[in-house]
């Protein structure tokens, strides 16, 4: 029920805030681990995790310790000097991606605005492509963020429609085909834009085939593969890249949202110095990117990683939970999708859609999103108690079996 502070609070932000969103009503005060607490001190089950920019969990003691640290040194110099924090977080950044250079950024668009520009450069500098006359394959059901780029190359209206007039260059293929994009390809493409797992479509999972197919063709075709890990990446599901668990190195990882912990927007283009190194000063840039506070939050995560530890807890509650939920199938959910501590979870649309069963379970204490109508999306922070993923999935369970009465 919401009380008088909780109105209060969505009533200004209401009145204020530009509706480009279209939140729960719900208003989050504070949070730890894996949990969040409201203003009337409810607490909640985070499943979304900020779409991932949440792996390690809200107030992760090791990130706040690096990001209180760095605040009382500096937090900002812009790129027209150096900094003493950029230097060991792209290294260490490039040495996990196993690649030679990184470009940060800020936020997840910018990352993917980023490579489309250096795959350009790239296609004109070294493949050798006719000037402005450079192509990038991408996929249907895509999303890649909201930048007017990047929705010219989008097919969901809401993102696309009334945004017009938008940039060419870019060819739309079914996703998981490999057979559509070989032959979407021609001797001006630069690249294939591809998300490892659609998220935004629904945790989607393309045939296991599917990415080493367009390994091969890239490399065939002399063309970048760009893999989107922005969601997927680091440690979401089960492994540090979605890419690894078939086993294909993209030319350029984006990367994003878990990369700042949480705490600050960090994002980072990563790739081989015969890619990147097509940048020249003065061509790219942000005054934000590669800040110290950025960069010291960015490092803390890196190690994090580095040690395979979070890796393997996403994999082993991962596998828990999508079990968990594969049960219900028939019972209320048509299907499941995910891998690691992600999935995508079908409604009958006959019970409810997926908004529905989102303010059924926030009256439960879970916190989740829905997408596409009756899907509704799980990711819950990598440190989450695989108690609390049971209780998660037998409140889920409970509501369904309520809207299955009520139909």
């Amino acid at each position: 029920m919401t009380t008088d502070r909780t109105a209060d609070a969505i009533l200004l932000e209401d009145e204020h805030a530009a509706h480009n969103y279209h939140p729960l009503p719900v208003v989050v005060a504070s949070g730890e681990g894996a949990w969040v607490t409201d203003v009337e001190g409810r607490r909640y089950l985070d499943c979304l995790a900020a779409y991932s920019a949440v792996n390690f969990g809200h107030g992760n003691p090791r990130l706040v310790e690096a990001a209180r640290e760095q605040l009382g040194r500096i937090t900002l110099t812009s790129r027209a000097f150096h900094n003493d924090r950029l230097g060991p977080f792209v290294t260490e950044l490039a040495a996990l991606c196993g690649k030679d250079l990184v470009l940060p950024m800020n936020t997840g668009a910018e990352a993917v605005e980023s490579a489309i520009k250096v795959a350009r450069a790239w296609g004109y500098r070294v493949k050798g492509v006719a000037a402005d006359s450079a192509n990038i394959v991408v996929m249907a059901g895509n999303f890649h963020g909201r930048t007017t780029t990047i929705i010219s190359f989008s097919d969901d209206p809401d993102a696309h429609d009334d945004f017009g007039p938008y940039t060419p260059g870019f060819r739309t293929v079914p996703y998981g085909d490999a057979d559509a994009v070989a032959a979407a390809i021609d001797e001006n493409t630069v690249a294939v834009l591809v998300e490892p797992i659609q998220g935004e479509a629904g945790i989607v999972v393309p045939p296991a085939d599917f990415l080493p197919a367009l390994r091969a063709l890239c490399t065939e075709q002399r063309v970048l593969l760009i893999a989107d890990e922005i969601q997927s990446g680091l440690g979401r599901v089960g492994a540090t890249f979605a890419c690894d668990l078939v086993g294909v190195v993209p030319d350029l990882y984006l990367l994003g949202k878990a990369l700042g912990g949480g705490i600050v927007p960090v994002s980072a283009v990563v790739g081989d110095r015969d890619v990147l190194g097509v940048l020249r000063p003065g061509e790219h840039g942000s005054t934000f990117g590669g800040n110290p506070l950025a960069a010291s939050v960015g490092l803390e995560v890196v190690r994090m990683l580095a040690s395979g530890q979070p890796q393997e807890r996403a994999r082993e509650l991962g596998d828990h939970l999508q079990s968990r939920l594969r049960s219900l199938v028939g019972r209320g959910v048509v299907e499941v999708r995910g891998a690691g501590l992600w999935a995508g979870i079908d409604i009958d649309p006959a019970l409810a859609t997926g908004r529905e069963a989102c303010e059924a379970l926030m009256r439960r204490g879970v916190l989740a999103k829905d997408t596409h109508g009756s899907t509704i999306r799980l990711a819950p922070p990598i440190v989450v108690e695989q108690a609390d993923l049971d209780w998660a999935v037998d409140q889920l369970a409970e509501v369904l079996e309520e809207f299955a009465a009520r139909s």
